[in-house]
């Protein structure tokens, strides 16, 4: 009953969307249109959006003629390189689907040209459901082209089974993991305790030294250039440094999520989406396994008073057709998705925040609407920073994606290689704390060096 419900309400919220004039152009069963989309939600597990999908085309779908075909559920840097080889009309390469999920990075090679104006057909007052701030991120100059259907932030995620263990051991508790400072000697001392085995994995350092700079009254990136020779990037990458140099931090590519199947780490940085494919259980050396119960922490902050944290996620982009019954199948699609009930479903099994004021009102009310303890976890720690944190959203600039890329990449290297010179050295009798300052300071000059500071 309570589902039939929300169809007529939703039917009815839709017809009265559209004039009489529109409505003629509208797809019908007896003259059905199939949409194709590329989206990034679930690529690695069962997708929480195919399977609200699978629900739009069973009911409003099937009302309107509707069917959503979703052709690749992939990572969004395969689908910013499959766009691009699509818009190029590159030999072999896809058709460009009608629907795809991105970063706004990908309009351009898109073309704004190409993409439907969303504003064109939600009413203004449609649009003020949505949180402004996400809202925000989906205009280009006076077109809103990417509607925002889902977003995340960033959390702490900790292995409790076997913190609790390192923890009776060393008296170290999740409360001295609420600051970096903390989060680092606690790998340190992991490192010791466990033998050599890493405590932590940061997902994107770029993040890191963004959120970092803004604590310490500085900026990361200005005028489309990393500022690494800013006293703020010395204060956060000293510490960052000291601890993946001594020991303790895992500097190889790859997701975090596979690490903590195996027990490589036990904690780690990222999106609050990743909880999406975290583990409920590890499996040793041996092959013997493990329950274990994982839960999220706020992200970790660099000082009193300066909590914050990255928002991210792409959004929604419709490809402008020709055929008004695909603008206004795209647009029927999109305003069921954004609706509270269904961004709800979708967004509380995948690990995301959904996009409109009332629905993130019901969602922090009520966190029995989530269905997973881990899940709710991460909810109550985005709870607590929405209370006090500062959350941003990472600027565009020309070159951004291949600047953070590059970012990435050297942080890993040079202190992997820093890493490997610290242990040889006091392997063959060098003072362990001389050798660790020298490195130190010496990473920071060598990445500056590869970032052509």
């Amino acid at each position: 009953m309570k589902k039939a419900l929300a169809f007529l309400l939703s039917l009815t919220f839709l017809l009265t969307t559209f004039s009489g004039c529109e409505r003629e152009r509208m797809p019908s069963p007896a003259d059905p249109v199939t949409l194709t989309m590329w989206h990034v939600y679930g690529s690695q597990t069962i997708s929480p959006l195919n399977t609200v999908i699978d629900e739009f085309n069973r009911s409003l779908g099937r009302e309107y003629g509707i069917t959503i075909n979703v052709a690749s559920v992939t990572s969004s840097s395969a689908i910013d390189k499959a766009l691009s080889a699509s818009a190029s009309g590159e030999p072999g390469a896809e058709a460009m689907p009608d629907l795809f999920t991105a970063y706004p990075r990908v309009a351009e090679i898109v073309g704004l040209e190409n993409l439907l104006p969303w504003d064109d057909y939600f009413t203004g007052e449609e649009l003020s459901n949505f949180h402004a701030d996400f809202l925000s991120e989906g205009y280009f100059g006076e077109q809103l082209l990417m509607l925002p259907v889902a977003k995340s932030t960033e959390a702490f995620y900790l292995n409790k089974t076997l913190f609790d263990r390192f923890s009776a051991d060393t008296g170290i508790t999740t409360d001295e993991l609420s600051r970096y400072d903390g989060v680092f000697s606690a790998a340190r001392t992991y490192y010791d305790w466990s033998d050599g085995q890493n405590f932590l994995q940061i997902n994107d350092y770029y993040h890191y030294a963004y959120v970092g700079m803004k604590a310490h009254g500085s900026e990361f990136i200005r005028n489309g250039r990393l500022r690494l020779d800013d006293e703020a990037f010395r204060a956060v990458w000293l510490p960052l440094a000291k601890t993946a140099i001594y020991g303790g931090i895992c500097l190889d590519d790859g997701y975090a999520a596979a690490r903590w199947k195996t027990a490589e780490i036990i904690a780690n940085t990222g999106s609050t989406a990743d909880v999406l494919y975290q583990p409920s259980e590890v499996i040793y050396p041996d092959n013997s396994t493990e329950p274990i119960e994982a839960i999220a922490l706020p992200y970790p902050t660099f000082a009193e008073n300066t909590s914050g944290a990255i928002y991210r996620g792409g959004g929604l982009f419709a490809v402008k057709s020709e055929d008004e019954r695909k603008n206004q199948a795209a647009v029927i699609f999109a305003k069921w998705l954004t609706e509270k009930e269904h961004n709800l479903e979708f967004v509380t099994n995948a690990g995301y925040l959904p996009v409109r004021d009332d629905a993130m009102d019901t969602l922090f009310a009520d966190f029995s609407l989530v269905e997973k303890e881990n899940f709710r976890s991460v909810y109550r720690a985005v709870d607590t920073m929405l209370d006090s944190y500062t959350l941003y959203a990472l600027p565009l600039y020309d070159g951004a994606s291949e600047i953070q890329s590059d970012f990435e990449t050297n942080v890993k290297a040079v202190l992997k290689a820093a890493h490997h010179q610290y242990v040889k050295r006091i392997g063959e009798g060098e003072n362990p704390d001389t050798v660790l300052n020298a490195l130190v300071e010496s990473s920071l000059t060598e990445l500056k060096s590869l970032s052509g500071k």
